[in-house]
């Protein structure tokens, strides 16, 4: 008997009905910090799938040193080591650049599903920056990790005070996928200090 590649719950991620994060990055390599984040959004929001989505090209970051496609999807294949994890180069099937646009293609064609966008609070701090954030703030919830020396400057950041009223306690984060948009929730839990950046920095010493 042959073992299947993915067990049976990774098969639909996008199945009718379900709680689904998105995790999207670089992925410049995939290390234990998106694993320790991942593990404490699935619990805190009670999500049914965690989808790593790996971006093929970060509009807001330099190609220099930007690992290969394949060689990125490879380290958060390897890294994804929870069952609710599931890795997805959907970006590159859709032949999206931006968020909003990944995310409109998925909520059409997944009208059933109930999508979290998670990031850490190092992008809530540019998430001004990005191509229709609004658009993006406007078309699901979004979950907020900690992150050593970002957290403080996130709640201050200009996307926090844009949401104002809308931001959810803590302790309502499980409800957070079934809130009316626009909503936003920091989550608590332990940081963690790996970064890609000084990972990349250490592979070139």
């Amino acid at each position: 008997m042959v073992t299947p590649t993915h067990p049976p719950y990774k098969t639909n991620a996008l199945a009718p009905g379900l709680r689904v994060g998105l995790f999207g990055g670089s992925f410049n390599p995939a290390h234990e910090g998106h694993l320790h984040v991942s593990r404490m959004a699935i619990q805190a929001l009670a999500l049914d799938r965690l989808l790593w989505m790996v971006s093929p090209q970060n509009p807001l970051k330099s190609t220099d040193e930007m690992a290969p496609f394949a060689q990125r999807f490879e380290s958060a294949q390897r890294m994804a080591k929870h069952p609710r994890i599931v890795v997805s180069d959907i970006e590159q099937k859709l032949g999206t650049r931006f968020t909003a646009d990944t995310l409109q293609a998925l909520k059409t064609r997944n009208p059933q599903v109930q999508f979290v966008w998670l990031m850490g609070a190092d992008n809530l701090i540019q998430f001004t920056k990005w191509e229709n954030w609004q658009q993006i703030a406007r078309a699901v919830p979004v979950a907020v990790y900690p992150r050593p020396g970002y957290s403080l400057q996130a709640r201050l950041s200009p996307a926090a005070k844009w949401y104002g009223d809308k931001q959810l306690n803590t302790l309502a984060a499980k409800n957070l996928a079934a809130t009316q948009t626009p909503a936003l929730v920091f989550l608590d839990g332990p940081e963690h200090p790996a970064s890609a950046t000084a990972i990349r920095a250490q592979t070139h010493a």
